[in-house]
């Protein structure tokens, strides 16, 4: 089973909060998972609120325990709230079913996910997808 390396989670969090303050983006915290869901690296930024590191971590828990990026959890959530509520109780960090959840692939190959959080979904997302580019991994958000 390919994964992700700790040497590309490095990367993927350094250059999402590269891009973030370069966007003038609100404090971030960034999580990174393997293809097991176990972290392989976390950072919150000086100011990000308290609860950056669980929404971050159940975004990218979501992500990777359900085979797509937050932006499908959102799309499943529109069509069975209740089924997607109760994954987060499945999962152990939690399943957000919110924009800022990224796949990451090594060709066709999941090998992680990055979850984001701290500013507006959208932009969450547009940072882990700078990381991941700058890893020289791809990022599907399930749209």
């Amino acid at each position: 089973m390919k994964t992700i390396t700790s040497a590309q989670a490095q990367t993927i969090v350094t250059e999402a909060l590269k891009y973030a303050r370069a966007q003038n983006f609100k404090p971030l915290g960034v999580a990174v998972l393997d293809v097991r869901g176990a972290l392989m690296a976390y950072v919150a930024e000086d100011g990000s609120s308290l609860g950056r590191a669980h929404v971050a971590m159940g975004k990218a828990s979501g992500a990777i325990s359900m085979g797509m990026g937050s932006r499908g959890l959102v799309a499943r959530a529109a069509q069975a709230p209740t089924f997607v509520t109760n994954l987060g109780q499945l999962f152990p960090l939690g399943a957000i079913p919110v924009p800022g959840g990224v796949l990451v692939k090594s060709g066709d190959e999941v090998v992680g996910a990055v979850g984001i959080s701290g500013d507006n979904s959208d932009n969450d997302e547009a940072a882990g997808l700078a990381g991941i580019a700058a890893a020289g991994l791809t990022g599907d958000t399930g749209a």
